[in-house]
This record gives C-alpha cells, sequence and structure tokens, in this order.
C-alpha cells in the first residue's frame, strides 16, 4: 500500500512538472473567453520538452501559432496568460489579451520570447 501511494505522488508531481498543470486566471485581461477566478489546464509539452529549472526549451517540436491562448512569463517576469497576436521572428511572439482596455501586454512590454512560454491553456 505505502508502495502504491509513494508511486502515485510521483507520477502525479512528474506530469505536473513535465506535462500538465493546473492555474487560476487572475485579472480580466482574457476576458469574455477566460473569466477572472476560472481554472485553467496547461499542456506543458504542448510546443517541446522545458526543464523547470532552465529558462527555454531542451527540445521543441512545435511553434506556437497565432491566435493560441498561452502561459508565460513576460520579459518583466510576471506570469501571464494572453493569446498570441503575432509572431515576430522565429523566436518572438506578441502577447494579446483579449480585453484591451484591462491587459497589460506586448503593447506595453513587447514581444516575448518564445521560450518564456510555459505551456499552451487546453481548458478553460
Amino acid at each position: 500500500m505505502e508502495k502504491a501511494i509513494i508511486w502515485a505522488l510521483a507520477i502525479a508531481l512528474f506530469l505536473n512538472i513535465f506535462a500538465f498543470d493546473f492555474m487560476v486566471a487572475h485579472g480580466h485581461s482574457m476576458e469574455p473567453a477566460i473569466q477572472n477566478g476560472a481554472v485553467l489546464v496547461v499542456s506543458r509539452l504542448h510546443f517541446g520538452l522545458r526543464l523547470p529549472w532552465r529558462q527555454g526549451y531542451l527540445i521543441r517540436w512545435r511553434t506556437p501559432r497565432v491566435g493560441e491562448i498561452v502561459v508565460f512569463y513576460t520579459p518583466l517576469g510576471e506570469l501571464a496568460v494572453k493569446r498570441i497576436g503575432a509572431l515576430v521572428g522565429n523566436d518572438f511572439f506578441l502577447a494579446m489579451g483579449d480585453n484591451s482596455l484591462m491587459s497589460i501586454d506586448s503593447r506595453s512590454y513587447g514581444p516575448v520570447p518564445i521560450g518564456n512560454i510555459l505551456g499552451r491553456v487546453v481548458w478553460y
């Protein structure tokens, strides 16, 4: 019984670090698509493999597409949920909030490195 619990916790921890994460949306920048307080399921493996202690991707197998909702670190170091408004070259994107009047996004802090993306929001 103890081994089963340890294995279950190890698998859950592995999935949370490398595959999926659950987050709660804070603020109104993505309304009406994502409401304040909504629980988000984020696929950490959607664009590639990242190590949690390292910035950028170890292996990247997919480039983000315009219109996808992603979780990322802004150039200011804050965690954000925004829609990809445009791709800038191969290494940067413009983050845009759906509610432009309430959103601090690339209009404020500029292009974001694709390596800052933690994952794609797959359910909200």
